[in-house]
């Protein structure tokens, strides 16, 4: 447990020193507590694929507050999905998780279409990444290699796609039709025109 404050008391430093706002809690609930106060009644919020926001059932949280939400997890096609991503880059406010985080503040993530990475550099004002404890990692390298085995894998069999890393949880950089790690961001510092908060939750959350 000690080594977890350790890691978790880094990490907040290094995130300040690249001028993003960063916070821990304890729990679920006090997470969800630090979203809602960070969220304003009637706002417009979009919402990255994301099994850590599902868990905290923030949709729910948003819809109280009388927000807007654009979630493409509720779209019946790709064609509808698409519309809804593209409403999601424009929100108020955007929410998602990090696929990983380094000690020193990197925040670490691969998606297969690439809106979630788009959103969280530019379009919204505000962005919120939610990530849990299981999701920091020691440097760059380890945060790959934590995508990669510990995040796709499990995400390609959520999603039911037929990837070689959904049967074997192991990357083998394949060039399937269904591939889920085709763009890669690594964001060193607070983009300009973002307001953007890290929650830290000490917590196991998502993939």
């Amino acid at each position: 447990m000690a080594n977890k404050t350790t890691d978790v008391d880094k990490t907040l430093k290094a995130l300040k020193k690249r001028h993003i706002n960063a916070q821990h809690v304890e729990n679920t609930e006090q997470a969800r507590g630090k979203i809602s106060a960070m969220v304003s009644n009637n706002s417009t919020v979009g919402i990255g694929g994301s099994v850590t926001v599902q868990e905290l059932d923030l949709e729910n949280l948003l819809l109280n507050k009388d927000c807007i939400v654009f979630w493409h997890w509720h779209g019946t096609n790709q064609e509808e999905q698409d519309a809804i991503r593209r409403k999601a880059m424009n929100a108020d406010v955007y929410i998602c998780s990090s696929n990983a985080l380094t000690h020193d503040g990197k925040l670490v993530n691969i998606d297969g279409t690439g809106n979630r990475v788009g959103a969280m550099v530019f379009g919204p004002r505000r962005v919120i990444i939610i990530v849990g404890v299981n999701k920091l990692t020691k440097n760059l390298d380890t945060a790959i290699e934590r995508i990669k085995t510990k995040a796709c894998p499990p995400n390609a069999r959520r999603l039911k796609k037929k990837t070689p890393c959904a049967e074997t949880d192991q990357c083998h950089d394949c060039s399937s039709p269904q591939r889920m790690c085709n763009v890669t961001s690594i964001i060193e510092g607070k983009p300009g025109s973002i307001d953007m908060n890290v929650l830290i939750v000490g917590e196991e959350l998502g993939y």
